[in-house]
């Protein structure tokens, strides 16, 4: 008789405990934001996070570049920033303006060097001769004015369409270089 106390007082005890803890975890639940695809800093915290970022590159007085994001993360250890939800404008001598767009990117904030990466759709850059280019990563070295990028890459207009690995172009002239496997086809 008195077992059947013992279970019974045990099983009330196991049913408390539990309805306890689904009241925690019902109640005391924080959001938590999902990871960044973007690498964290040296201790994996930002020293700021922005809201409608914007950057501006001059030169001489003229605008030459602008990235402008939906948010940034501020490494000012690292002199980097971690962009998410990009927009960058470049701006040629000749008055020529280029859009582009990624899903995310960084800015080296000392070099004024900046990466725009897409993991869906690729990237496109719309040139003012009807070339097209197409790529899932961007890189902009801005001492020598060139963009690049070491993954595939398709350049398409004029009947023509080329497709190879690595990149390295200067917009100013166009004049672009695939570096490796370079497979060109004649459009009908």
């Amino acid at each position: 008789m008195w077992q059947r106390w013992v279970r019974g007082g045990l099983l009330a005890l196991v049913v408390a405990l539990a309805s306890f803890l689904v009241y925690l975890l019902v109640t005391r639940t924080e959001s938590v934001p999902p990871p960044s695809s973007a690498s964290p800093g040296p201790n994996g915290r930002a020293d700021a996070g922005i809201d409608q970022f914007k950057f501006t590159q001059s030169r001489d007085g003229a605008v030459q570049w602008e990235v402008q994001a939906q948010r940034a993360h501020v490494f000012e250890a690292e002199n980097r920033a971690m962009l998410e939800q990009v927009q960058v404008t470049l701006h040629g001598a000749k008055g020529w303006e280029l859009k582009l767009a990624g899903d995310e990117g960084s800015v080296d904030l000392a070099k004024k060097d900046f990466v725009l990466v897409n993991r869906v759709e690729p990237i496109t850059i719309q040139l003012e001769s009807g070339y097209t280019i197409t790529t899932n990563h961007l890189m902009w070295a801005d001492e020598a004015h060139e963009i690049m990028t070491r993954d595939p890459v398709t350049i398409t207009g004029n009947g023509l369409v080329l497709k190879g690995t690595g990149l390295v172009g200067k917009l100013g002239i166009e004049e672009f270089q695939i570096e490796k496997d370079v497979n060109v086809e004649i459009a009908q």
